[in-house]
């Protein structure tokens, strides 16, 4: 007898449709994402992937369909419920210049989530030591270099506790030594069990960490399943264009 254990469903998308006045970006997205699991987008510029995340994240509302976290569905919700719901959610901005790095990190849980000073600092310092950059507490954004820059963001977005994370192209403009110090952060937390979803470019990185691996295009799922299907034996015909082009670089 064999026993099946399904993985819970971190979020869930279904039917996603977004537009931009009369061009439509997302036509009928539906997904789903594994809890403790890491996803990975790819397609080519313009297919929906970023405005996705977005939507997953409230941050573009959706035209209609829904997105599912923990069995609620805060798509086209504007509850207290959906927004503390969305909280669970973390997302990868860029940091503010004018506060040092650790104010950076404290700032949102202390305003947002009642942290006292104490609590909040000894938080972020952690923090700066899981992303290995204990030593850059006390520095301006201007003083670091971009992967810096972009692990202390993940450091932030990791304050609030979220239960998983979206990234949108996180090592975009990094050179090749900075895009490794990034990805190298992104993959110990995925090897922790945070769920994460990420856009990326990096093909040999996605083919490395995703356990699932959806490839759009022109706002549609083309692919969804696991990476070593879509790198080997890609089947449709965008999809082994889109693999064709980027592998040749």
């Amino acid at each position: 007898m064999t026993i099946t254990i399904s993985t819970p469903t971190a979020l869930e998308v279904l039917d996603v449709r977004k537009s931009f006045g009369e061009t439509p970006v997302l036509r009928g997205v539906s997904l789903k994402f594994d809890e403790g699991k890491t996803a990975v987008i790819l397609g080519p510029s313009g297919s929906g992937k970023s405005t996705l995340l977005r939507c997953m994240n409230l941050l573009e509302p959706a035209d209609s369909g829904q997105i599912i976290v923990g069995g609620q569905d805060i798509g086209l919700h504007k509850s207290r419920d959906a927004w503390m719901t969305r909280r669970d959610i973390g997302m990868v901005f860029q940091i503010f210049q004018h506060l040092t790095v650790l104010d950076n990190i404290m700032l949102a849980p202390m305003n947002v989530k009642g942290f006292s000073r104490r609590d909040a600092e000894a938080d972020a310092r952690r923090l700066l030591e899981k992303v290995r950059i204990p030593e850059k507490a006390d520095a301006y954004p201007r003083e670091l270099s971009g992967g810096q820059q972009q692990r202390v963001a993940i450091a932030r977005a990791l304050a609030m506790k979220p239960r998983m994370m979206l990234y949108d192209e996180p090592t975009s403009a990094l050179d090749p030594e900075m895009i490794k110090e990034v990805l190298d952060v992104i993959q110990q937390l995925s090897s922790e069990g945070m769920t994460s979803i990420i856009v990326t470019h990096e093909m040999g990185f996605a083919r490395r960490i995703a356990d699932q691996l959806v490839f759009m295009d022109e706002g549609q799922v083309v692919y969804a399943g696991i990476a070593s299907g879509f790198f080997e034996n890609a089947e449709h015909p965008r999809a082994r264009q889109f693999l064709n082009q980027v592998l040749a670089h």
